[in-house]
């Protein structure tokens, strides 16, 4: 139970650490336009391969699905779990966040700190909104297909 409980966490936070990687321009290498004050970064798994424009949204798209896919798969083996450990789990994973947001935070100037609350904040009430919308969608009736 406790080797699943930590790949569950782990597969849970590869996506968020993945998009969340400083100066890579993803999985289809670097991205159209300048990043980082005009720097190109020629980093990623598919840089080398010279993607086409409509390549590379083909990919993202696919790269998305597994995504999507991955995130239901997590909640499918999420969902066996006792209610107590999901909230064991959740709990976990939010201090988790707390202590990364707080680490980029320290790094931050006091300009870039107040920017980083603010950005914080609306995360925040995005979430709420999105709590609240699948509250009200769970009390709807299903409809029949």
């Amino acid at each position: 139970m406790r080797k699943t409980l930590i790949a569950l966490m782990f597969a849970a936070a590869l996506p968020t650490v993945a998009m969340a990687m400083p100066g890579d321009a993803g999985p289809m290498g670097p991205m159209d336009g300048p990043r980082h004050g005009g720097m190109m970064h020629d980093k990623g798994p598919f840089s080398e391969l010279n993607l086409s424009r409509e390549q590379r949204q083909q990919i993202r798209q696919i790269m998305g699905e597994q995504r999507h896919e991955r995130r239901e798969l997590v909640e499918k083996y999420l969902a066996k779990l006792s209610p107590a450990d999901q909230k064991a789990m959740q709990d976990e994973m939010e201090a988790r966040h707390q202590k990364v947001d707080a680490q980029i935070r320290s790094l931050l100037k006091p300009e870039q700190q107040k920017e980083f609350d603010a950005i914080q904040k609306k995360q925040a009430e995005r979430r709420a909104e999105w709590a609240e919308f699948k509250a009200w969608k769970a009390q709807q009736p299903q409809k029949a297909q």
